[in-house]
C-alpha cells in the first residue's frame, strides 16, 4: 500500500478503533502495540503503547507503517503448485486440500523410502509468537522428523553471557533509565532496538548520564554516544581485557565484591597484566587514549549498565568476546547498584511450559539434529553436516527465508535446486525461498491470528490477538501444521486445540494466570526481584560465583548440540584469534550489519523501506577507495573463496580502513547477477553451540564495469 492510500486510512477517525497487540518480529524489543483498525480487514497506523513502561510509546518506523506490508499488493493469497523450473516463479493456483494432500503424499513417500529423518521441518523467527513459531516442532516430534538446531542468531552471544552468569538473564532493562553510564556494546540500537535508546537517552536527560557505545563503524548509535569506541570486527575481547587491566591497575576493582562473588579474581588480575591498552590498540585499532578514557569512565561510575547485544553472535570468537565484556561489571562490582550490572536478554526468566505447543512430551532425543545455519552443506549432502545420516528429501519451511538470509549462499542455492528435493514454503510474500518451492502456501500476518509473545529485551509476556481478517485464502501456521499432521498420521493433543486454547493451557501450567486474565491486562510483568536480577543471592552456579574461568563444555544452553573448536576457547578473557583474518589476497574485513529500513529480509518489499535504503551498497573508507580508484557510487565487486557480489560503493569515513560494511539483506534479485551479500559469508561451525559469522569475512574489493 502506498503512503497516500495509507494516510487516507489514518484520516478516517469515525471508522477507527484501537486494537492491542505485540510486534512479532525478530527483535528483542517485542514492542507493545496499539493498532488503528479501520474495519474488519483494514489497518491504519501502528503506535507503541504508552501504557507499557518498556515500549514507552516508541516503536520503529518499519512497524509504525505496517499497513504497507499488511495491505501490500504482492501478498500471497492462494495455494500454488510449481509448473516451471525451480526458481522460475511459474506456479498455478490449486485448492488448499489439493496442496496439503500433495505435501502429505511427498512426505509419506520420503518417509517410506528413506525414513522419517529424510524430512526436515525448517523455521525461524519471522514471527516470535510462541504458537505460530514453535508449533512446527510438534509435527517434528510426533513424526520423528529430523531435529532442528536453531543457530543462526543468538547462540554465541547466549553462550558467552551464560558462561559467566550461569543463565540468560540480567538486570531489569528499565534500569537503564536509572544508570549514570549506559554502555551499548555490540548492537546498533538506533537500527535494531529503538527502546534501548529511549531508556538510555532518558537517563542522560534526567540524570546527566553518559552513553558509551562500542561498535565496528560509526552508525546511528555511535553518533548519539558521548563516547563512541570504534573497534575492528571481532576484537571486542581485546578491548574488554584492556579495560579490566586499567581497572585493576588504577584501583577501581571492587575487591570485596570480587572475593565474595567471583571465582578467580587474582588469577584474572595476573592474566591481564600484559593486556594493557597498547596491546589492545594494536589489535582493535582503537587509540590508547580512547581505551583509557573508556576504562576511566567505567571505573569512576558505579551505576554502569552494560547493554550487550547480538553483534557478538556474528563472529567466530563471539562467545569469548561476549564473556570478556560481561566480566567488566563483575570487576567493578556494578551488579550491586540499581542501574548497574549487565543485560543481554531475558530468555531464562519466563519458565513457560510449552509441552503442548511443541510436543515436547513425544520428543525422541535420539533423532538427529541438523544445524539451521548449515543448510547449504546439509542440502548438498555433506556427510558431517548430515550427522552421518542420509540426505534430506523433503522440507516444510515457515517463518524464514534461507535462500536469502543463510550463509554460504552458493551451496544453499545448489541444495534447493536439487530435483530430488521436495519443498513446501508457507509464506506471506514470494520470497527467493518460495520461488524454489514445489508448493507455496499463503500465510497470515501477526494481525490475522491469535498468538502470545515474550520479550527478549524486556520482561513482559504480551498477548497478540487476531485483529483483522486475513485476505484471500491465507491460513495461519497452526492451521497448516495441524492439517498436515492429520494427513501424515501424526497424533498429539495440541493438533486438536485452537491457538487460544494452547495459550491458555501454557499460562495455566506455567502458573502465569489464564488467557482471560492476560486478555484483560494485555501483558504480564515477569521481572524477578532486584536481588535475583542483580545476582546478589549468587550467580547461577552451584557455588554462586561469576565465572571468569568458564567451563566452555558445560555452559548451560537450550540444546546439547556442540560444534566448533570448543577445546581452543580461551580459559580466561582474551582476544581469541579464531576470526577470519585478512591476508594478501583478501585485505578487507566485511560485516553485513543490519539496516534501519529492513529487518533481515523482512520489509524489503515495502515501498518506504525500499525508498529509504535505495540499493545495495558497501561502505568503504575514502582513503581505501582512493587507493583502489573507486569513487562514490561506483559499481564494485567483492569476492572471496565462496563467491562474488556486485553492488555500489558508498564512501564513508566512519568505517576503519580495511573494513567494509554492507548493511541489510536485500533480495538476491536486487543484485545484478542474483548473488546476495550472504554469498560471501561462511557457514562453518562456531564454538561452542554453532552460529552464523556474518560479520566475520575476509574479502577483496575492486572496481567493476557498470551492470
Amino acid at each position: 500500500m502506498l503512503d497516500g492510500a495509507m494516510n487516507q486510512i489514518v484520516k478516517l477517525p469515525d471508522a477507527k478503533r484501537i486494537g492491542y497487540s505485540a510486534c512479532p518480529h525478530d527483535c528483542p524489543s517485542t514492542c507493545a502495540l496499539e493498532v488503528e483498525l479501520v474495519d474488519d480487514h483494514t489497518i491504519g497506523r501502528v503506535h507503541g503503547s504508552k501504557d507499557n513502561d518498556y515500549t514507552a510509546g516508541v516503536i520503529c518506523a518499519k512497524v509504525a507503517r505496517y499497513a504497507e506490508r499488511e495491505h501490500h499488493a504482492d501478498r500471497l493469497l492462494h495455494p500454488m503448485r510449481r509448473t516451471g523450473a525451480k526458481g522460475s516463479g511459474e506456479f498455478v493456483p490449486i485448492s488448499w486440500d489439493d496442496a496439503l494432500d500433495l505435501v502429505a503424499e511427498k512426505f509419506l513417500q520420503a518417509e517410506q523410502k528413506h525414513g522419517a529423518e529424510s524430512i526436515w521441518p525448517y523455521y525461524y523467527a519471522g514471527t516470535m509468537g510462541l504458537v505460530m513459531r514453535d508449533g512446527i516442532n510438534r509435527l517434528r516430534h510426533a513424526k520423528k522428523y529430523s531435529g532442528f538446531h536453531s543457530s543462526i542468531c543468538v547462540n554465541p552471544a547466549y553462550a558467552g553471557f551464560a558462561a559467566g552468569t550461569g543463565k540468560i538473564a540480567g538486570v531489569d532493562p528499565r534500569e537503564m533509565a536509572k544508570s549514570d553510564l549506559v554502555v551499548i556494546w555490540g548492537t546498533n540500537a538506533v537500527n535494531t532496538q529503538v527502546n534501548v535508546m529511549t531508556h538510555a537517552v532518558r537517563a542522560r536527560k534526567e540524570r546527566g548520564a553518559k552513553i558509551a557505545a562500542v561498535d565496528i563503524y560509526m552508525n546511528g548509535t555511535m553518533e548519539q554516544a558521548d563516547l563512541p569506541v570504534l573497534v575492528k570486527p571481532g576484537t571486542d575481547g581485546a578491548l574488554a581485557c584492556a579495560v579490566m587491566h586499567c581497572l585493576f591497575r588504577d584501583g577501581k576493582a571492587d575487591w570485596n565484591y570480587l572475593n565474595k562473588y567471583t571465582d578467580a579474581p587474582r588469577e584474572l588480575e595476573a592474566h591481564l597484566r600484559t593486556r594493557d591498552p597498547a596491546w589492545a590498540s594494536a589489535i582493535t585499532g582503537t587509540p590508547v587514549a580512547t581505551i583509557e578514557q573508556f576504562a576511566k569512565l567505567i571505573g569512576e561510575t558505579k551505576r554502569t549498565f552494560f547493554r550487550l547485544g547480538y553483534g557478538f553472535s556474528r563472529s567466530r570468537n563471539g562467545a569469548a568476546n561476549m564473556h570478556a565484556a560481561s566480566c567488566i561489571p563483575a570487576v567493578t562490582g556494578a551488579w550491586q547498584h540499581e542501574g548497574g550490572g549487565a543485560f543481554h536478554i531475558n530468555a531464562d526468566i519466563y519458565q513457560l511450559d510449552k509441552k503442548l505447543i511443541e510436543g515436547l512430551d513425544v520428543w525422541d532425543r535420539s533423532v538427529r539434529m541438523l544445524d539451521q545455519s548449515r543448510i547449504g552443506a546439509i542440502l548438498t549432502g555433506e556427510r558431517e553436516a548430515l550427522q552421518g545420516g542420509g540426505p534430506v528429501r523433503a522440507l516444510i519451511i515457515q517463518n524464514t527465508n534461507p535462500m536469502s538470509v543463510c550463509p554460504d549462499q552458493t551451496k544453499v542455492k545448489q541444495g534447493f535446486a536439487r530435483e530430488d528435493l521436495f519443498t513446501c514454503v508457507h509464506e506471506q510474500f514470494m520470497t527467493e525461498t518460495a520461488k524454489m518451492a514445489d508448493v507455496v502456501l499463503p500465510a497470515t500476518t501477526f494481525l490475522e491470528h491469535d498468538d502470545v509473545y515474550r520479550g527478549g529485551g524486556h520482561q513482559y509476556i504480551i498477548l497478540g490477538p487476531k485483529l483483522v481478517e486475513p485476505p484471500g485464502e491465507c491460513r495461519n501456521n497452526h492451521e497448516v501444521i495441524s492439517a498436515l499432521a492429520k494427513r501424515v498420521g501424526a497424533t498429539h493433543p495440541g493438533f486438536d486445540m485452537s491457538p487460544r486454547a494452547l495459550i491458555d493451557q501454557m499460562l495455566r501450567v506455567s502458573k502465569r494466570g489464564t488467557l482471560a486474565e492476560l486478555e484483560a491486562n494485555r501483558w504480564i510483568d515477569c521481572q524477578p526481584p532486584f536481588e535475583k536480577a542483580h545476582f546478589l543471592d549468587g550467580f547461577a552456579w552451584p557455588d554462586g560465583k561469576f565465572r571468569f574461568r568458564p567451563d566452555w563444555n558445560n555452559v548451560p544452553f537450550r540444546s546439547p548440540y556442540k560444534s566448533g573448536p570448543v577445546a581452543d576457547m580461551p580459559k580466561l578473557p582474551d582476544h581469541w584469534t579464531s576470526i577470519e583474518e585478512t591476508d594478501a589476497e583478501h585485505p578487507f574485513r566485511l560485516a553485513t550489519s543490519p539496516a534501519r529500513g529492513f529487518l533481515n529480509s523482512t520489509f524489503n518489499e515495502t515501498p518506504t523501506s525500499l525508498a529509504q535504503e535505495k540499493r545495495p551498497n558497501v561502505m568503504i573508507h575514502p582513503d581505501d577507495a582512493q587507493s583502489l580508484g573507486i569513487d562514490e557510487g561506483d559499481y564494485v565487486v567483492l569476492g572471496n573463496k565462496r563467491g562474488e557480489v556486485r553492488l555500489h560503493a558508498r564512501l564513508f569515513p566512519g568505517v576503519r580502513r580495511g573494513v567494509l560494511i554492507a548493511e541489510s539483506i536485500w533480495p538476491n534479485a536486487a543484485y545484478a547477477d542474483g548473488c546476495g551479500i550472504n554469498t560471501l559469508t561462511g557457514a562453518d561451525s562456531i564454538a561452542p553451540y554453532g552460529g552464523a559469522a556474518v560479520h566475520d569475512n575476509k574479502v577483496w574489493i575492486r572496481k567493476a564495469p557498470p551492470p
